[in-house]
């Protein structure tokens, strides 16, 4: 799946990043704060889903995780409740993501970001965000397939775009 595109006139890379909603997240009702935000920031949501994740699916999105002591602990988090994944799209979407989303340790994130207004410790974070190019291409596609990625105009581009 290739998520990278250039659209002319631009001077940055047009990016897809997948976001998730965690269970606390979800329970506590913040993802109509949180699309808001990335709503508010430009960018494109092109793929939305509510689901209770499988050990299976989790196992696989964490997998370079399974060596560390909180493994455990987080596949137990992750599988508390349901999670709301997202594909949002656009300019250095992936940077710009992980800054609005706040330092994985919420006391180390700044006020302004998600984690720095709505979490208070690591294990209770709220909220996940792809970290690279690579890591995007593959959590995406292990999350929603294909057909489920919609590509429609964003009419206001040219309010957002140079």
């Amino acid at each position: 799946m290739l998520l990278l595109f250039l659209i002319p006139g631009w001077t940055g890379v047009n990016e897809r990043t997948l976001v998730a909603v965690k269970p606390d997240g979800v329970q506590r009702r913040l993802v109509g704060e949180i699309m808001r935000r990335f709503e508010n920031r430009g960018f494109k949501l092109v793929a939305l889903k509510l689901v209770q994740a499988s050990e299976d699916l989790l196992r696989k999105h964490y997998w370079d995780l399974r060596s560390k002591p909180f493994f455990r602990g987080l596949m137990s988090y992750m599988s508390e409740g349901p999670m709301v994944v997202m594909v949002w799209e656009g300019l250095d979407v992936i940077k710009t993501a992980r800054n609005m989303l706040g330092e994985n340790n919420p006391a180390d994130s700044l006020p302004g970001t998600i984690r720095g207004d709505f979490c208070v410790e690591v294990g209770r974070n709220v909220i996940h965000g792809s970290d690279s190019v690579e890591s995007a291409e593959k959590e995406i596609s292990l999350w929603f397939g294909q057909n489920e990625l919609h590509c429609w105009v964003h009419n206001s581009r040219p309010w957002i775009y140079n």
